[in-house]
Parts: structure tokens; sequence; C-alpha cells
């Protein structure tokens, strides 16, 4: 049998006061049927996937706009064909969404379609602040990347958090999902030893299947099937069932403190936008009275 950790007290994590969402252009119904279990005003991150168009992403975007929460459009800069692709995008998520906040990703192709290879190229265009944008969430890598070493993942983040400052921007750290907190929290003190005072979402998955969890760990190369098993308590012989975030929340909460600064998380909806907001509904601190 699958081991489960519903019972671990989350009751008083400050992680779970307002967490962020993720979703799909594909997503728009199960937002809908989700949404009275969300916070009125959370931050749902809208994706920008190759098999996605440009009424899709803006489509999802204003879903979740017009139900009360506050979107945050990705944008991929390698799937970017032109600046004129890139200006309408932004035109049209500002006067049919109106949204002032903008996450910049390099994107999935490895070679660029256009004129912007990474994040740092979109925010250095220009184009997010002429057309109103407040906010640009930039990426961070606990776990590490594929393609990039430690030193320029560093080198990368730097210059844009000195982008965003250039361009008047605000910001804030979007992580990769991982499954253990330890690189996480020796990742957010390093973050702040470099005077990077910048919001820092961490990302977890959401509730999912743990063959699931696995394939996207293994597709995006945050972890070992090992660690993962270790780190959620499930056996590598029996992979039935669903894994939750619980043990991930309770060591992360246990391991933030005041040099961690402004910390939340954000949720990657693997195992379904429904379930992830059902599980953070029944995990949620009540509010004050």
């Amino acid at each position: 049998m699958t081991e489960r950790h519903d019972d671990l007290d989350l009751a008083g994590s400050m992680l779970l006061r307002a967490p962020s969402l993720e979703m799909t252009g594909k997503d728009v119904a199960a937002l809908r049927e989700a949404a009275p279990l969300i916070a009125p005003g959370t931050r749902i991150n809208v994706t920008f996937l190759g098999n996605e168009d440009r009424p899709m992403r803006v489509g999802a975007a204003k879903a979740v706009a017009d139900a009360g929460f506050t979107p945050v459009p990705h944008v991929a800069a390698r799937r970017m064909a032109s600046t004129a692709e890139f200006a309408e995008f932004l035109d049209a998520l500002r006067s049919e969404v109106g949204s002032t906040l903008l996450f910049a990703v390099a994107g999935d192709p490895a070679e660029p379609m256009g004129p912007y290879a990474s994040s740092l190229d979109l925010i250095r265009s220009g184009l997010p602040a002429e057309h109103g944008f407040t906010e640009v969430s930039i990426a961070g890598y606990p776990s590490g990347h594929r393609h990039l070493s430690e030193a320029q993942l560093w080198e990368f983040l730097e210059a844009k958090v000195a982008a965003l400052r250039e361009q008047g921007l605000t910001g804030s750290i979007l992580t990769q999902f991982g499954f253990d907190s330890v690189p996480v929290l020796d990742w957010i003190r390093e973050v702040r030893a470099r005077g990077i005072d910048l919001p820092i979402r961490i990302g977890v998955p959401g509730p999912a299947g743990v063959k699931r969890l696995l394939t996207y760990a293994s597709r995006f190369g945050v972890a070992s099937s090992a660690s993962i098993a270790r780190t959620y308590g499930f056996s590598l012989t029996n992979l039935l069932g669903t894994a939750g975030p619980e043990r991930m929340i309770r060591d992360l909460d246990a391991g933030l403190g005041a040099d961690t600064g402004d910390v939340a998380l954000h949720f990657y909806t693997f195992g379904g936008v429904l379930a992830t907001a059902r599980w953070i509904a029944q995990h949620r601190p009540a509010e004050p009275a």
C-alpha cells in the first residue's frame, strides 16, 4: 500500500497562507470548477506551451481575471518569432485581460524562433515596461539546470534582477518544482547572501499520481526516483496511488527563518487544477477571526 501523509499537521504553515497555482490554456473549465475552493485574488500562472496559440493563452488569462484571481501570464522568449509578435501579445494581455504581471522564461526550444534567446532579452527589450507591466517574475533553479552551470545560473539571475531595476520593474523569483527541501533552503540563503531581496515562490508539485510525479521529475531532471520516494515516503516497488507535498512543505516551514525573507509556495498542478485547489483548501490555515 502506498504510504500517505495526510496526517502531517500543516495547520500553522505560513507558506500555505497565500500560495499561487499554475494552469495551461486548456484548463479553463477545470479552473471554473475549482474556483469556489480558491481564495480570491490568488495568483494563477498561465503557461506558454508550444501546443497553445495566442487566443488560448490570452483567453485563459482572461478566465483567471474574470474568476476574481490574479493572472500571471507566461511568455517564452525562444517561442517569440519577432518583436512585433511579442508586442502584440503584451497588447492583448493589457487590453483584453488588464494584466500587469508577467512571468518571463527562456522556453523549451533549443534554438530561438526569433530575436529573443532568454528571459533576460525579453526584460531588456523594454517592451514589458512600455506596455504597462509593473512586475516580471523570473525563474530560479535550486536543483540546477541541465544546460547551464551553477556559475552561469547565478550570473543570469543577478543580471535579470539588475535588468528589472533598470527597467523600473518590480519582480519575484519562481523556482522550478522540487522534492527536497535541503537544496531549496540552501539556494534561498545564497540568493539572500548575494543581496537579492525579491520575493521567492518555491515550486512544489500538487497532489498527483506517483507515476506522474516520477515522469515529470525525469523529464525536467530535478530529482532521482529514489530521492523522491525517500522524501515522499512511498516505495518504488508500489507506484499506485497518489502523493502530496505535505512532507516537503513541513520541512520547508521548519527550515525557513528571518534570513530567508519573503517566501511563499507555487503549486505545479500535475494532478489537475481541481485536485490541487482541493488539497490547498483542506490544508490552508483558517483566517484570523
